[in-house]
Order: structure tokens, then sequence, then C-alpha cells
């Protein structure tokens, strides 16, 4: 396993700082920005939301992540010199010098962040974020923080989705950066699916910043590169835990090979030598971690009998080999066959542990693709995922906004002729309702003003999406969902490394209702305004109405 060097703090924030410099916005942020600096109005105080509209997936929930990395960015907000020179060059030459005066000056020391832990079930509606400061700054700082949320919420909800097809019993290997959407992609990738559920990547950068575990074998390539055995240097290996000569390895697998072929009623000719250099090779310069790809040419003819071969010589010299991948085909009618050939080898050559080889299958792995490994009967112990993890081929967005909800200690609203494009106004707190199995049911939204609901006491509540029918509900534990975790420039909370954001995934998944955590036509979780916000909601949404007529009442 890999482990973080002991400065990566340091280095997760000097990438941040070069990753999502202030720039990495889009321009309407200036020209807004611009526009309330002239107007006089870029100290107001005011507030934004962040939050997504639709669960991914079709799935019952998300994972919110990314908050680490907007804490840094917020912690580093400055424009260089060169950034405001460059603002200077595409605003218009009108624009009042002043103006890049204050951009100078600008940092986050008046903005405050309250937020969801990263790590957490979360659901469509809820805001994940509140963004409080002054307009303009908060204005520009929207871009920047959606690009930090929206796609690591979207690859961990899918990494979560994965790890709950495969159940607890299967590693998952994460092996995505080349398909990735460029460096910064991969990076991100392999991140947050080790935090929504993977075991391993194959991503050394990752591993070297985040601590991931780091996990990888050998290339087809590797194998078709050699064609015979004289090709393999050196031709012997010690044994483990000896200070005897070295063994002729060649040698040694050639009889376990005409043995493997004798026991399998195999034919020789049909092994193919290269191949069999290839494993010697790569056996010799990694005796403890021996596991090749085996189906370069034929798993059952060729590559299966040259593992076995060289697997059984490394077993006699005091090593442990860890097993196969397969690259190709019938996944699960081959790991079956190679899981027998395995058996018949512990069995004849009475090695207890050649039973229980590991065999990895990664063939273009989506989750349907496990789905039809569960409906199988099968011998695959680690599954590695690239495409359909990465690339997130189901919903390439999760499509979280960043929304006004007051300015000036006045609640606004957005009102859409389509009802999901419409806000819900006004500070808020969020709360999170459980019932007496421990499982979380509701999630409600109240002014902040508001006392929070209490455990054992009814209260009244209006879901999202159900028109103004109230219901009434009893909770037996309540949690205040968000909590301040920037302040006056400062980061207010520890920052949480990838392993115990992981770790709060799994206990956060694991309180979910299965019928919430079902992949396929799960039950909707309910989110709910209280009564005072939707009394808000409805005087603000009728005060729009009366105001549409102002020209005409002037």
């Amino acid at each position: 396993m890999a482990a973080p060097r002991g400065d990566t703090c340091g280095l997760l924030e000097r990438s941040v700082r070069a990753r999502v410099p202030p720039l990495l916005t889009d321009l309407y942020q200036f020209t807004m920005a611009y526009a309330y600096w002239r107007a006089g109005r870029h100290q107001e105080p005011a507030v934004f939301e962040l939050f997504f509209r639709d669960n991914p997936f079709g799935g019952g929930f998300s994972l919110f992540a990314g908050l680490h990395d907007c804490l840094l960015f917020l912690r580093g907000f400055r424009f260089a010199e060169d950034d405001v020179e460059f603002l200077r060059s595409v605003l218009p030459p009108t624009t009042d010098p002043g103006f890049f005066q204050f951009l100078r000056e600008l940092d986050c020391s008046g903005v405050t962040l309250r937020s969801v832990p990263e790590g957490t079930v979360v659901f469509a509606r809820v805001p994940l974020m509140e963004v409080e400061g002054p307009l303009a700054v908060v204005q520009l700082l929207e871009t920047s923080l959606l690009c930090l949320t929206n796609y690591a919420s979207l690859v961990c909800s899918n990494a979560a989705r994965f790890r709950l097809a495969a159940g607890s019993g299967r590693q998952l290997l994460e092996m995505g950066l080349r398909r990735a959407q460029g460096p910064d992609g991969g990076l991100t990738a392999s991140r947050y699916s080790h935090i929504g559920g993977f075991d391993l990547t194959s991503n050394v950068q990752a591993g070297f910043l985040f601590g991931i575990p780091v996990a990888g074998t050998m290339a087809h390539s590797y194998v078709t590169s050699f064609t015979s055995l004289e090709q393999v240097c050196p031709q012997t290996l010690v044994a483990a835990n000896s200070d005897l000569a070295p063994v002729d390895v060649i040698s040694l697998t050639k009889g376990y090979l005409r043995r493997v072929c004798e026991l399998l009623g195999a034919e020789p000719g049909k092994i193919r030598e290269g191949e069999l250099a290839a494993f010697l090779s790569y056996a010799i310069a990694y005796p403890c971690n021996f596991l090749p790809v085996i189906d370069s040419y034929s798993v059952s003819c060729s590559g299966l009998l040259n593992f076995c071969a060289v697997a059984l010589s490394l077993c006699q010299l005091g090593y442990k080999p860890l097993g196969v991948r397969l690259d190709s085909g019938d996944l699960c009618r081959q790991s079956l066959e190679v899981r027998r050939v395995f058996r018949l080898c512990s069995k004849h050559f009475s090695i207890a542990d050649f039973d229980s080889l590991i065999i990895v299958g990664t063939n273009n792995i989506s989750e349907k693709s496990i789905a039809e490994l569960n409906s199988k009967e099968n011998e695959i112990s680690v599954v590695g995922v690239g495409t359909h993890l990465v690339t997130c081929t189901e919903q390439p967005s999760l499509g979280c906004v960043y929304k006004l909800v007051e300015v000036g200690g006045r609640p606004k609203m957005k009102i859409s002729e389509d009802p999901e494009k419409s806000t819900i106004p006004g500070r808020k707190a969020l709360y999170r309702l459980i019932d007496a199995e421990g499982h979380p049911f509701l999630d409600l939204l109240s002014l902040e003003a508001e006392p929070p609901p209490e455990a054992g006491r009814q209260l009244k509540y209006f879901p999202l999406g159900c028109g103004d029918s109230p219901a009434s509900v009893t909770p037996a534990q309540v949690s205040c969902l968000r909590q301040e975790v920037f302040l006056k420039g400062q980061v207010t909370q520890p920052l949480c490394s990838a392993a115990k954001t992981r770790a709060k995934v799994q206990s956060s998944l694991q309180t979910l209702h299965p019928r919430h955590k079902r992949l396929q036509e799960p039950d909707s979780y309910t989110v709910a305004l209280s009564e005072r916000l939707h009394s808000l909601v409805l005087e603000l949404q009728k005060s729009c109405s009366n105001d549409s007529s102002f020209l005409l009442a002037n």
C-alpha cells in the first residue's frame, strides 16, 4: 500500500492553487462583479446555495465530494498581477481602473461556508453548501466551486454504485487513467473512486498524493514482446529465505510444465514459448508479486498452463504467487476453468495456497457487467474497472447549480415556468430525520431562524414535488446536516484524508435503507420544507406575480 508523503497537505494545496486559480471561471462572473462594484453593491451581504436537481444514474442517492479542495481553493483565493492584467485586456476599455484595484485586494476573508460533510449520502434539491459573503466575491466563486464538486460527487457516486453492485466480497481496482478526460480528470477519478468504495488504483500519482493502495501487473505487450526462452535473463532465482546457490528456474519450470500437461491431458505443442518466457522473466523480477495476464493467446491451451508451471516453480522455491488476470472472452466461464485447474494442481502437488490464488477480471467492465457476474457462477475475486467508471458513461454530469437565496437579509427566489428550476428562498437550516431503526427517511429544509425539529415530537412538513399537501411525522432522531467549515479566511474543521472520507462514505451508506440503495427502481427519498419555509415560498410567488405590474402602477 502506498502511503501519502508527510508534506501531502502542502502538495495538495499547491496543486489546487495551480489547477484552480481565480481565473478558472466564466467571464460573466467578472462582468457581473464589475456591475455590482459600479453600482456600489459589491459589499452587500449575500447567500448562495449549491445543490443538484436529480439523483444521478437513475438511483436514489448521491455522495457529496469535493469539499476538501473547495476549502483549499477558498483559503488560497487571490488574484495575481498577471491575472488582473489579463482581465484588463478582456474587459471593455471603459472599465473603471478602480475595479482592477478592487480585484488586487480581494480574498475570501469575508466568506463563510457551511457545508454537508464530505462523504455524506445526499439527495436531490438538498442545499449541500451555503456560501455567505460580499455579493461580488461570492458571485465570483460560483463556477470554481461547481467545477470542484460536480465531477467529484458524480464519480464518487458512480464508484459507490459499482461497490454496491459488486458486494463486499470482491475487491475493486480502478484503472481508468488512460480513458479519463485529461490528466486532472484521471487524478480526480482515482481519488474519488477510492473514496466511493474502490480498494485499489493503477494511478501511481494518486497513490503518491492520496495514499491509495496501488496495483498493477503487466500488459499484453509485455507477453507478446517475448519469443523464446533464450530471452529470459537472468535464468536463475535464489530460493526465498535461503543462502543456497541460485536455482536454474527455466529447467525447474520445464519440468513442472510437463507434469501439468500430463495432469490436465493438455497438448504441449500448443503452448507458446514466448508467453512462457514472458512469465518467467516477470516472475524472476517479481517472485512475490507474480500475477500475469494469461489471455494473450489461448487461456486453456497456453496461458493457464504456463502460469501454473511458473507458479509451481515459485512455490517450490518458497515464494507465493498471487494469481492471474483475464481480460477477454467469457470471464465467468474462464474463471471457473481457471479455478478448477488451480484446485487440481493444489491437490496433485500438495500446495494448499494454490487453491486460493486471485483471479482478476478486466474486460470493459460496467455496472451491468458486474450485475451479470453476480447472476452467474464465477470465481473472479478482483474486478478492474476503467472507462465506465471514470467517464460516468451512464450520466456525464451531476448538474450541480449555485443559486442566490438572500441579499441584504432579504430572501430571493428564482421563479420559473419549469417548477424544477424554481429555487427555494432564504437562509436555511438542514436536518436529517431518522427512524427508530437508525435509517434516515427525510431531509427537512427550514428557515434558519426556526427552532429545530425534536426527536419524539410530531412535525408537519411539505414534501417537495407533491404540491401543497402537508404531511406529519415523528422522528426517532434528528441530525443537523451542515456545519461551518470556513470563516474569516480560515478552514475551521480538520481537512480529512481520502481514507477518512472513504470511511465516512461507508458508514453513511450503511445507515441508508436498502430500498433507497437499490440500483434499479429505488424508492424516492423525501426532501421537504417546514411550514414556515413553505409559507415563505408561497408569499414570494404571490409577490412576484403582483410585482409584474409595477410599470403600470408607476
